[in-house]
C-alpha cells in the first residue's frame, strides 16, 4: 500500500526500563480508514507503546511516523492531526463538562464554542455539558474524553481502553460510537484493548500483542478465518441429546457448555441431518449455529494461555 495510506507507523520501536524490556521491537501499520484493534493482555506493553508512538516518552530504539511524519523529527507536524485519550480522560471535577472542553480547546491551540457544542452532541452529551463533571457516571467521562479528543477534527484518533470501567451497556454505547466516527467523521482509528469479544465486533484489523512483542497482524476475517469450525445447539434435555448424539457420532466430542447448550466441532457433519435426527427422536431444538473460532480462541492458540484475556 502506498506510503501515503498510511496513517500510523511503528518502526521497530522498543522500550527498556532497566533491565525490563517492555516493548521489543515493535512494528505495525494503520492505513487510512482502519478500525485497528491493538489487542493482548494487561501489561502486554500496549499503552508504553502507544505513548511512544505518539511521543509521550522516548523509545529506546527505532521511531514512529504519523501522516508520513517522524515522531522525533516532526513532532508538531506528526501531532496535529492526532486526537488521543491515553490511560483514561482526567477532569476537574468542579467545572462543567463543557468549561473543562474549553480549557482544553485554550492549551491545545483554541477551538469554537460551536465545536465544542458540536463534540459534546456527538458522543451523546448535549444536554449534560453544563453539569459538573463530580456528577458524570465512569461512561459519561468517557464519553467526554473521546469528545476532548474529537475538539481538532483529528484524522487519527488513538484510544487506550476506552471501555474501561464501563458497564455492559457502556461498551456497547461507547462501541456504536467508535462506529459512527468511523463513518461520520471519516477518522481512522487505532483502538487499544484487552476486551477480545469487544474488539472483534468493532475493528477490521488487528494486531496482536504478547509478552511486548506484536505475534500477529493483519486482517480480523484473515486471521480468523471464513470457515466455521463448531455447532452450537440450544436444546432441551440436553444430557438425553448428548448421549444420543455420542452414539450416532462416537469421534466426534459433544460437551454441554451450560445448561442447555451442546456444542461440538463441525468436522463437515450434516448438520441438517443432525437437526433432523433430534427433532425425530422428541427434542425441542431452539437454535442450531454454525460459528467460526472467535477472537478469544485465536489468541489461546497463539500464545497457549489465557490469563487476563476476556
Amino acid at each position: 500500500m502506498a506510503g501515503n495510506d498510511i496513517a500510523l507507523e511503528a518502526l521497530g520501536i522498543s522500550k527498556n526500563f532497566g533491565e525490563l524490556k517492555a516493548v521489543r521491537n515493535l512494528s505495525l501499520q494503520v492505513h487510512r480508514g482502519d478500525i485497528y484493534g491493538f489487542i493482548g493482555p494487561n501489561g502486554a506493553g500496549k499503552t508504553t507503546s502507544i505513548r511512544m508512538m505518539l511521543g509521550l516518552i522516548s523509545a529506546s530504539t527505532g521511531t514512529a511516523r504519523i501522516f508520513g511524519h517522524d515522531i522525533h523529527k516532526s513532532f508538531l507536524e506528526a501531532i496535529s492531526r492526532v486526537g488521543a485519550m491515553v490511560e483514561g480522560p482526567a477532569f476537574y471535577p468542579y467545572l462543567s463538562g463543557i468549561k473543562n472542553l474549553e480549557i482544553y480547546g485554550a492549551l491545545t491551540g483554541g477551538v469554537s464554542r460551536s465545536r465544542i457544542y458540536e463534540a459534546l452532541d456527538m458522543v451523546g452529551l448535549g444536554r449534560r455539558g453544563k453539569d459538573k463533571i463530580k456528577g458524570y457516571s465512569q461512561g459519561m467521562r468517557q464519553r467526554l474524553g473521546m469528545a476532548q479528543a474529537l475538539l481538532h477534527h483529528p484524522q487519527l484518533l488513538v484510544l487506550d481502553e476506552p471501555t474501561n470501567g464501563l458497564d455492559p451497556q457502556g461498551m456497547r454505547e461507547m462501541r456504536n460510537l467508535i462506529r459512527r466516527i468511523s463513518q461520520e467523521e471519516r477518522t481512522t482509528i487505532f483502538l487499544s484493548s484487552h476486551l477480545l469479544g469487544e474488539m472483534e465486533m468493532v475493528c477490521n484489523r488487528i494486531g496482536i500483542m504478547y509478552r511486548g512483542q506484536i505475534i500477529k497482524e493483519g486482517m480480523v476475517d484473515d486471521l480468523l478465518g471464513h470457515k466455521t469450525d463448531r455447532v452450537v445447539i440450544r436444546i432441551d434435555q440436553d444430557k438425553d441429546a448428548k448421549r444420543l448424539l455420542e452414539e450416532r457420532y462416537p469421534d466426534v466430542n459433544v460437551q454441554i457448555t451450560k445448561a442447555g447448550w451442546l456444542e461440538f466441532p463441525h468436522e463437515n457433519l450434516d448438520t441438517a441431518g443432525i437437526n433432523r435426527l433430534l427433532v425425530e427422536k422428541g427434542f425441542t431444538v431452539h437454535s442450531l449455529a454454525l460459528l467460526r473460532r472467535n477472537l478469544e480462541e485465536y489468541f489461546v492458540e497463539l500464545t497457549g494461555e489465557s490469563q487476563d484475556v476476556y
